[in-house]
């Protein structure tokens, strides 16, 4: 029987050895249990950190909102939105990579700098650093304008050297 090539050769072996079990019954290689655990064990410490803080309850209320506000409002509205650009461009997968990677940047864009993008506690903004906020939402709307421009530029230079070297092999 002849072994194949590629990213998934192996992976019929019979699994020996207690490595060859874990990956079996885990379904990862060791070193991935580990990392995961170490993560984890991090992650409560630095929770426990927190929880020494005074403005823990605060800051979990924060979390717990913006983790209900992505996976119920805003999860559903990008997915909707990127199914709608699948059925648009259809046959064109590579043009909608070239929309999401700007659409990604500006939409953290706007989460980072929202405040001051909306003007919300402008006169607190202004009495801690003396400036307005109102460069804020021309900056951004800049920002965005020249991501989606350099993106539209990638996408006709990839598609002018594919067009070149479809014409090369004819």
């Amino acid at each position: 029987m002849a072994e194949r090539d590629g990213p998934t050769a192996g992976r019929d072996r019979p699994t020996e050895g207690r490595a060859g079990r874990l990956r079996a019954g885990y379904g990862a290689a060791p070193w991935h249990l580990l990392l995961v655990t170490a993560v984890i064990v991090l992650a409560g410490w630095v929770a426990l950190r927190l929880a020494q803080e005074a403005t823990f309850g605060r800051m979990l209320l924060w979390f717990v909102g913006a983790v209900i506000a992505h996976d119920l409002v805003l999860f559903p509205v990008y997915a909707s939105a990127d199914r709608a650009l699948r059925a648009v461009a259809r046959d064109r997968v590579t043009l909608l990579n070239y929309l999401r990677v700007p659409a990604l940047g500006t939409a953290l864009l706007f989460l980072v700098y929202s405040p001051g993008i909306l003007r919300w506690g402008e006169t607190t903004h202004e009495a801690a650093t003396g400036l307005t906020q109102r460069p804020y939402l021309v900056r951004w709307l800049v920002l965005s304008a020249a991501l989606f421009l350099l993106s539209g530029l990638a996408y006709l230079l990839r598609r002018r050297q594919a067009s070149r070297q479809r014409s090369e092999r004819a």
